[in-house]
């Protein structure tokens, strides 16, 4: 009897051991195949000619969130996304509709009915690019801002530019203007895995910097001038 039951807890440890090598696998597989189709959807995006007005009809989805003027909300539960770059929004919804990037009420909007096509992605993405950028009031106390700075320009700086611009050729996103409350959330989120679209080297940037560090970084990206426009043009910073 005993020795029915040492082998039947013994099938049962192998089983566990078989699943907890095969469930790695499984999730690697997975996120290789979500990559995959999120690269297609984007590549295919890139080639639609948009169409504005309807870019604005589906635009009243994302409205809903992030304001009929795309500057979203300043506690940082909706990023500004006026006047982004047209492929870095492309490349964020592609990612957000094939779990590349995590959102509940981003899957939401991605769901049948609403924005899920190539064409989709292109006419929305080009309306909100359009928009005038506005300044955020949400900005950091200030306490960090002075050692952001410098972990900024030599951490950030050489792919983010010094006026937080980014660039859109490199599907770097522009940063300056953004809401402080987001900013920090999304360098923390990148650091912990969070942001599945983010490369290792990004992730492990960002896991070498304090929490106030991070504060900083966030705070020095929030009172920039959203309209400076080019990488290496001199930083603007709003009192």
């Amino acid at each position: 009897m005993w020795g029915g039951v040492r082998l039947k807890h013994r099938f049962a440890y192998l089983g566990c051991c078989a699943a907890m090598i095969v469930a790695p696998l499984i999730i690697a597989a997975t996120a290789d195949t979500d990559q995959l189709a999120a690269e297609q959807e984007y590549a295919a995006a890139l080639q639609r000619q948009p169409n504005l007005p309807r870019g604005r009809d589906l635009f009243a989805t994302c409205a809903a969130c992030h304001g009929s003027d795309g500057s979203g909300v300043e506690d940082g539960s909706v990023p500004a996304i006026a006047g982004q770059y047209f492929a870095v929004i492309v490349k964020q919804l592609t990612d957000f509709h094939n779990a590349r990037r995590w959102n509940i009420r981003m899957g939401k909007v991605l769901y049948p009915l609403h924005i899920t096509s190539a064409a989709d992605f292109a006419d929305v993405a080009a309306y909100i690019s359009a928009l005038p950028r506005h300044a955020t009031h949400d900005v950091g106390d200030g306490s960090e801002l002075t050692a952001g700075t410098g972990v900024y320009f030599v951490a950030c700086e050489s792919c983010h530019g010094a006026t937080g611009a980014g660039a859109e050729s490199s599907l770097t996103p522009r940063l300056g203007g953004q809401h402080y409350r987001y900013l920090v959330r999304q360098i923390r989120n990148a650091g912990v895995q969070w942001r599945p679209n983010m490369s290792s080297q990004h992730e492990q940037l960002v896991r070498r910097l304090t929490p106030q560090e991070i504060n900083g970084v966030a705070d020095y990206l929030s009172r920039l001038d959203p309209n400076l426009g080019s990488p290496g043009a001199e930083p603007a910073i709003s009192n």
